[in-house]
């Protein structure tokens, strides 16, 4: 039988709701746009995941452990799980590959009209930025040594992957959504509309992150389990970033 292990914790302002998702990227962001046109010694990809795992990460995991340790006394995930409840393995794994099917099917649907739609402004900010921030740049990667691209690799596969979509997941899916329960059945909207305008370094991919996110995010929510989005997430981006491995060897 299920079980709530948790309560749902107080609800935040939305002003501090904003500050805690678009302080912390803002800092990335900035400090990955400034670093990045003072050298060009390692990929810019890396560069940004390398600032991830110092200032972004960090941040949203600090959050979590010091919400629970202000409630619960000891510094812990438990704020990420406020309002949880058990859910058999399989059953997890099932609702995450549906959602994956559907990301597959919106992935058809919704990327090509978004590419219509951002063209504009991506070709604009294209011609602002150096080649060196376009991470789709496949061709200017091979100008760096095979170590670091090993490297840039490797990092890329395991914070993308693991660490990256695990933690976005406890503080969005699992804090935040939890402390705007009054807005109910919003809270889950908000926060993937949050989530997704906070990606500032990947601003033109709005409408698909929000079209595959809202429904993981709401089956989370209604199921009270955000192991769902965290399998999701990390699916999603297992795939993407195994087709930018495959896309670079194949011209490597």
């Amino acid at each position: 039988m299920k079980k709530s292990i948790l309560k749902i914790p107080e609800n935040i302002s939305l002003t501090k709701l904003f500050g805690l998702v678009f302080i912390p990227t803002s800092i990335l962001t900035i400090s990955y746009i400034v670093l990045g046109l003072l050298q060009n010694t390692i990929p810019s990809i890396l560069l940004f995941f390398l600032l991830a795992l110092l200032i972004l990460f960090p941040i949203e995991l600090f959050v979590v452990l010091n919400a629970s340790k202000k409630k619960h006394g000891s510094y812990s995930l438990k704020s990420a799980f406020a309002n949880y409840e058990k859910m058999s393995w399989w059953k997890i794994l099932i609702y995450s590959l549906l959602l994956f099917g559907f990301a597959g099917l919106m992935s058809v649907i919704v990327v090509p009209l978004e590419n219509i739609l951002t063209a504009p402004f991506a070709d604009k900010l294209s011609n602002i930025l150096p080649e060196y921030f376009n991470w789709n740049n496949l061709e200017y990667l091979k100008t760096y040594s095979n170590n670091i691209l090993l490297i840039t690799i490797v990092a890329y596969f395991i914070l993308n992957v693991f660490i990256g979509p695990i933690v976005e997941e406890l503080f969005f899916r699992g804090y935040l959504t939890s402390k705007i329960s009054r807005f109910g059945r919003f809270a889950p909207v908000i926060i993937t509309v949050l989530f997704s305008l906070y990606h500032f370094w990947l601003p033109f991919n709005n409408l698909f992150r929000i079209a595959i996110f809202l429904p993981a995010a709401y089956i989370a929510w209604k199921k009270k389990n955000i192991f769902i989005s965290i399998v999701f997430h990390c699916l999603c981006n297992l795939i993407s970033t195994i087709s930018f491995i495959i896309a670079f060897y194949a011209i490597y």
